[in-house]
């Protein structure tokens, strides 16, 4: 007795379905993805050991001063805005451009956080990596 034989099925993968999937995956994660190119300061921050001022003093430095309601003052002259691109221009203009001198910040005790940050962004954007934030000695409690 000769059986028949059943025609043998060719077994396929449908890739199309899997391309798909991949595809609406691969966009999912360039959507949800976010890109952004944080700056970074190098910040010498003071140890406030004994109050006493450092002996090697720079002969050029820019010091910008805040005040307990914001605003900002270089050098000893008060500027007449206190937003990020007045501080920019200012500082570029005292510097002429050489962004390797030291960059000081003296900020108020009660100064608004936002304030030191945006001096703080200026001088990242306009290049300045020597960055200081002075402090005074703490005094004893009685």
């Amino acid at each position: 007795m000769k059986f028949r034989r059943k025609p043998r099925e060719n077994v396929e993968i449908n890739l199309a379905s899997l391309i798909d999937v991949v595809f609406i995956l691969l966009l999912f994660f360039v959507v949800t993805t976010t890109f952004t190119r944080e700056t970074q300061l190098k910040v010498d921050l003071p140890e406030a050991v004994n109050g006493t001022p450092p002996e090697t003093v720079e002969p050029k430095q820019l010091e910008v001063l805040i005040d307990a309601g914001g605003s900002y003052s270089l050098n000893g002259q008060a500027l007449i805005s206190s937003d990020l691109d007045s501080l920019m221009r200012a500082l570029q203009k005292e510097s002429g451009g050489d962004n390797s001198l030291p960059l000081v910040i003296s900020a108020d005790g009660k100064t608004p956080h936002q304030a030191v940050i945006t001096a703080m962004d200026a001088a990242g954007k306009l290049g300045f990596a020597r960055l200081r934030i002075t402090t005074v000695e703490a005094q004893a409690a009685p």
